[in-house]
């Protein structure tokens, strides 16, 4: 099957920083380029400058797929506006200068946070790639190319046993994702439903998820592009916030949190991301 190419212009986007910050695990980097499976489409993504160049393993009718993914038509100079002008916030636009926020799969998105609880980067990839081996289904590669596998669907997952699951180097996690799965599953939880309900009430439902706390629910509720207030909190966020904010105060995570809800805008999930980049880049 003939293989499709694009071209994004995407002025003010670090393809690299965005693929790169924490917010997706299955993105590979491979020879100067980035590797990746969205839905059920293989996609290869290189930049020059302010154009994003893609290929897909398969024909492609349209591209407003990978557009929505990418967030490219997002006025990011507006959002950067919104943010409060101070110098920490000046800094991290700065030094994390085309930053963006990815529009995922929410399903994909909170099995990836689930697993992702008291792991590292390397061990999250490690977990998903062998979930997606096992369970996904193969989407078509260009010729020669490995195989590569969409992520597993929720009513896959359901079926799968908790021994299973573990035996994919998730651990203590196993029962977190099979509940997820059924309830996703047998239409329990409707990721359609939380875009439509104020970010408490969503991020409330996902919580109801065993395995699943403040933390998972907001990087669902932000990284799915459902709730842009969402502030996922971290050790990178908390000290970002103290080292940053609360220099002089011990402050408490319920003093932070209350903060950050307030102080960053009607864009604060993005605020978010810019200290949480800006501080693993540089005050490490």
């Amino acid at each position: 099957m003939r293989c499709a190419d694009a071209t994004f212009h995407a002025r003010d986007y670090d393809l690299a920083a965005t693929l790169n910050s924490g917010q997706a695990f299955r993105w590979r980097e491979v020879e100067g380029a980035w590797e990746n499976v969205i839905a059920d489409r293989w996609v290869r993504l290189t930049q020059e400058r302010d154009v994003i160049r893609a290929q897909t393993g398969q024909s492609a009718k349209g591209w407003r797929w990978l557009d929505d993914y990418l967030q490219t038509d997002v006025n990011l100079a507006a959002i950067l506006k919104s943010f409060p002008k101070d110098e920490p916030m000046r800094n991290a636009i700065c030094a994390c200068r085309g930053l963006r926020l990815l529009r995922q799969d929410p399903w994909e998105c909170l099995i990836a946070f689930i697993c992702s609880s008291s792991k590292q980067i390397v061990q999250i990839q490690q977990i998903l790639i062998t979930l997606c081996e096992r369970y996904g289904q193969p989407v078509q590669t260009p010729p020669g190319h490995p195989p590569a596998f969409a992520f597993p669907t929720p009513e896959r997952l359901a079926a799968r046993a908790e021994t299973e699951l573990r035996s994919c180097r998730m651990g203590f996690r196993a029962p977190y994702v099979r509940t997820a799965a059924i309830e996703v599953a047998s239409g329990n939880l409707r990721f359609e439903d939380l875009a439509h309900l104020p970010i408490e009430a969503a991020r409330e439902r996902l919580m109801r998820l065993p395995g699943v706390g403040l933390k998972i629910a907001d990087c669902v509720l932000l990284f799915s592009g459902m709730h842009p207030r969402a502030f996922p909190m971290d050790v990178w966020i908390k000290r970002a916030l103290c080292r940053l904010y609360f220099r002089r105060v011990r402050a408490s995570e319920s003093r932070l949190r209350k903060f950050s809800a307030t102080y960053f805008g009607p864009w604060a999930g993005y605020a978010q991301q810019y200290l949480f980049h800006y501080m693993r880049l540089h005050h490490r």
